[in-house]
């Protein structure tokens, strides 16, 4: 049995695969929601308080491209063998996970400061908690506005 199939047939085909592949380009990745940028706090915190200041969280109000955002930390507290900045954790509340990164320090770190490039999919808040030796966590804030997200240029 032969089945010959037209050039309207072959053109409908490829038609719809095409629209099929440009539906699947569009569709963003699932984004997270603040709820669980919170639950991934509490599990770096566990149930301790998490007081405002010593740290400085730095990055731009307004990003034009979400692929590579610079950020830095900086934490008020000095590094003795025994009082330090023992870790410290980015989150935000829109990527598709929470954690951005955690940095460990010892008092042989020197500075309490760390930097590095993030990829933001959305408009957010990304928060920066630090964590003393004593037990105690620091916290900071920042909304950051996304013009161009990350992975949405074709």
């Amino acid at each position: 049995m032969t089945i010959l199939a037209t050039r309207r047939d072959i053109l409908r085909t490829g038609a719809a695969t095409g629209a099929a592949f440009a539906t699947l380009l569009l569709v963003r990745p699932v984004m997270a929601k603040p709820e669980e940028m919170e639950a991934a706090i509490r599990a770096f915190t566990g149930s301790a308080p998490v007081a405002k200041g010593k740290v400085e969280l730095v990055l731009p109000a307004l990003v034009e491209n979400g692929n590579s955002v610079p950020l830095a930390v900086n934490v008020a507290h000095w590094m003795e063998p025994n009082d330090y900045v023992k870790t410290i954790a980015v989150f935000n509340e829109k990527n598709p996970q929470p954690n951005v990164a955690t940095f460990h320090l010892t008092p042989r770190s020197g500075r309490a400061s760390v930097s590095t490039r993030i990829r933001l999919g959305d408009s957010q808040k990304i928060t920066a908690i630090a964590q003393l030796s004593d037990g105690s966590f620091w916290v900071d804030e920042a909304e950051v506005i996304v013009t161009l997200p990350a992975c949405a240029e074709s």
